[in-house]
């Protein structure tokens, strides 16, 4: 070649590679941009959680095993249960591994593509067919062979394939913790539920003791109405506490049962023959450290999901805008053809092509524009989505601080009201006997007694469900670096 046809084609060389670095530049992909949210420096709430001064020393929630805090040997045991057999946990790795396979999926486009066949047939051709092989003379019935390879790679010029992966891989992040969102959900949930069973435990337990002491009233009521020293009104009211006890426990009980359905079905158990035991144990009302609100952001991982999404469908935009340019495929192909299947592998039986394709789309009525602007919507959406999803979990942890701490004040004035109550029985217990008053007295102060205690045992366990509720707007245990 000349020198000056090497110039031209020098020129030419550089004119294409300016050519493409322009319209390379041109197809730079979107930034990744977080909606902002405001973060105030503190929780407005975090006065400290309550805790009885008693339990000064009460343990911490930590983030590995958070759920031993509270001292239920029976929890711990049906939290490993829960990962082991949980249907709903399973379903949800599930969904993780079908992203995870999407992914790999879509990492294979970055790699050249190899194809083979093999075509072996008996073929008759029309006598009247145009342009027959061979023109006229050409055999009627002939054998066709063809054992090929084809090899296909496309130029990732634009970025589109490397965003679609950048893309699948945010969204195999998002179920990764979608999964660990859905893991503390079910571990939170089955600490709840365990509370509430403690609690009706507790509740059972005070229902009948007052069933049996209420019972030792009848009896002497009734025996003392017999003698004509107490009145058929007396004998009435002890009645009437009495099976209202009775009524009382039976609804605790059936609470219970329910209940303890409920987990057999969490963790994976068939409620015929799943039971867990009353145990009269004192749970622990451990302390939840709250952290800073900036913290949170890491700490959630539904709020690590929703920002993954965010990355997701920031690149998903950029692969609608490379739509706009032509895409470049290195192909090749080759193997060997023949009539002759006794001698297929010969030298006059080869065939190759090689050689690169440009394809660009001239027109399409708008479809690449319409892509583009739905590409767009959906990441408006999944920002939204973030932002709320931020919003919500400052809201959780500020609704879960303020139920810990005026739960806290209601459980110490309303252990004061059990005192009083206890006091008020004994005097009007006192007064009944000493014939000073009517045994309504007495009813009144048994009623009134049963009931603070319940409502101390019911603000216990809510308390104690709050700490549980805190956990989980804390995002638990879960870390960004975590794996499935």
């Amino acid at each position: 070649m000349s020198a000056p046809a090497l110039r031209r084609a020098g020129l030419i060389a550089v004119a294409a590679a300016a050519m493409v670095a322009l319209v390379a530049g041109c197809a730079e992909a979107p930034k990744v941009r977080l909606p902002e949210v405001p973060a105030a420096p503190a929780f407005k709430e975090a006065r400290g959680p309550w805790v009885e001064a008693a339990s000064s020393a009460a343990p911490a929630i930590v983030h590995d095993g958070w759920w031993k805090a509270y001292g239920d040997p029976e929890l711990d045991a049906l939290q490993q249960r829960l990962v082991d057999n949980s249907p709903d946990l399973a379903s949800a790795l599930a969904r993780y591994q079908q992203a995870r396979a999407a992914t790999d999926s879509l990492r294979a486009a970055q790699s050249p593509t190899l194809n083979s066949s093999l075509n072996v047939q008996r073929d008759r051709q029309s006598e009247r067919r145009p342009l027959r092989v061979l023109g006229p003379t050409s055999p009627d019935w002939y054998n066709s062979a063809t054992l090929g390879l084809d090899l296909s790679y496309e130029v990732d010029l634009w970025g589109r394939i490397s965003r679609q992966v950048a893309a699948g891989v945010a969204s195999e992040r998002a179920a990764q913790a979608d999964l660990a969102a859905a893991r503390l959900a079910l571990q939170t949930q089955l600490a709840d539920s365990m509370l509430v069973l403690r609690g009706l435990d507790r509740d059972n337990e005070l229902l009948a003791d007052a069933e049996e002491a209420y019972a030792r009233a009848f009896d002497l009521i009734d025996r003392r109405h017999q003698a004509g020293i107490a009145s058929g009104l007396d004998q009435a009211r002890a009645e009437g506490q009495l099976e209202s006890a009775r009524s009382q426990h039976r609804q605790s009980q059936a609470q219970r049962a329910v209940m303890e359905h409920a987990i057999a079905a969490l963790v994976g158990a068939n409620p015929s023959s799943f039971s867990i035991a009353p145990s009269k144990r004192k749970l622990t009302m451990p302390v939840v450290p709250t952290g800073l609100p900036s913290t949170l952001l890491e700490r959630r991982p539904d709020i690590a999901a929703a920002r993954e999404r965010v990355v997701a469908a920031t690149a998903t935009l950029g692969v609608a805008k490379t739509a706009y340019f032509p895409s470049v495929m290195l192909g090749g192909q080759g193997g060997f053809q023949t009539a002759d299947l006794g001698r297929f592998v010969e030298a006059p039986n080869l065939f190759w092509a090689i050689g690169p394709t440009l394809a660009f789309n001239l027109f399409d009525g708008g479809r690449r524009k319409a892509e583009e602007a739905r590409a767009k919507a959906a990441l408006d959406e999944v920002s939204e989505r973030y932002r709320g999803t931020v919003l919500g979990a400052f809201q959780q942890v500020e609704d879960q601080l303020v139920l810990l701490d005026r739960y806290g004040e209601a459980l110490e004035a309303e252990r004061k009201s059990v005192d009083a109550a206890e006091r008020s029985l004994a005097l009007a217990t006192n007064r009944y006997r000493a014939g000073a008053a009517a045994y309504l007295e007495v009813v009144t102060s048994q009623t009134a007694g049963l009931q603070a205690r319940r409502s101390a045992v019911d603000l216990a366990t809510r308390q104690r469900r709050a700490t549980v509720a805190l956990v989980k707007a804390l995002g638990g245990g879960w870390t960004s670096s975590e794996n499935p």
